[in-house]
């Protein structure tokens, strides 16, 4: 039996339909109330009430809904559905317009926010399919250019092998003590390193040598007399400061700075390329 305020013994008159609306009058719900809780239409609990159930999308949404309907309403949903399939079943036969599935409690169909999340699912694997049919189909583009690639390299390649051979043709550099020898009678020399601390100060007798020390800090030469001092590095002689008498002073005596000078000594007749200190 159905529970409920109707009175089930009495004259059933409209059918199921009015007696579901008899109890939801007597609970003083609405219709907007009924649908607003279990999300069936308006106009399918009006054709319910009313007994026309030919008119919803089919008969299995016909007892969904009335299953619902009934047990908003506190009432027996089993005794509800059983009278609903009789009363349908005494109505002329109609070919259902949807699929033949039982859907049971339609508070059950998916919400809106459900249906959204589900097409934004299937449209990101939408684009992940196709950026991977993209990587299969067009591998390339996804790599740099093999062109550039090979270019870059061979460009690489002539570098080494300019600076190999440069180095190959560059000359042996002397590598040893640096060694001044006076070439006459009574040449004053001086030297000391960068911070200003003397090393050697006199005046050379001809045939005399000084070796700079290998440990010395940047070590300078001040004479006036640069054209009678033979420079040997390693034994090997190299240019002298300059070709005939004047004032130098801070003159780096290394072996890198001696070798490098006398690469861009400047030829015969030329003028002179060391600085020319004050005549004191």
């Amino acid at each position: 039996m159905i529970e409920g305020t109707v009175d089930w013994d009495a004259p059933r008159e409209g059918g199921i339909g009015a007696q579901l609306r008899t109890e939801r009058e007597a609970q003083g719900q609405t219709l907007e109330q009924v649908s607003a809780d279990t999300r069936i239409p308006v106009r399918h609990l009006q054709s319910i009430e009313e007994g026309a159930f030919a008119t919803l999308p089919s008969r299995t949404y016909a007892t969904g809904f009335a299953r619902t309907y009934a047990k908003l309403l506190g009432l027996d949903a089993e005794a509800v559905v059983e009278r609903v399939r009789a009363e349908m079943a005494a109505q002329p036969q109609e070919q259902d317009r949807a699929a033949r599935f039982e859907p049971g409690d339609p508070a059950r169909v998916p919400s809106s926010r459900l249906s959204w999340l589900a097409l934004a699912a299937v449209v990101l694997l939408l684009l992940g399919g196709f950026f991977f049919m993209r990587t299969l189909f067009a591998p390339a583009a996804q790599l740099p250019s093999l062109v550039e690639q090979q270019e870059r390299e061979q460009a690489e390649q002539l570098a080494r092998q300019q600076r190999t051979a440069a180095a190959a043709n560059r000359p042996e550099q002397p590598a040893g003590p640096v060694v001044f020898t006076a070439l006459e009678e009574g040449v004053w020399v001086k030297f000391y390193d960068a911070s200003g601390r003397q090393l050697m100060q006199k005046q050379m007798a001809r045939g005399e040598r000084y070796t700079v020390p290998q440990d010395a800090e940047g070590p300078q030469l001040w004479t006036g007399r640069p054209d009678a001092l033979q420079i040997t590095i390693a034994g090997r002689a190299v240019p002298p400061l300059s070709e005939g008498q004047r004032i130098m002073r801070d003159v780096p005596v290394t072996a890198e700075a001696l070798l490098a000078r006398a690469e861009t000594a400047p030829g015969p007749g030329s003028a002179p390329a060391a600085t020319q200190s004050p005549t004191t």
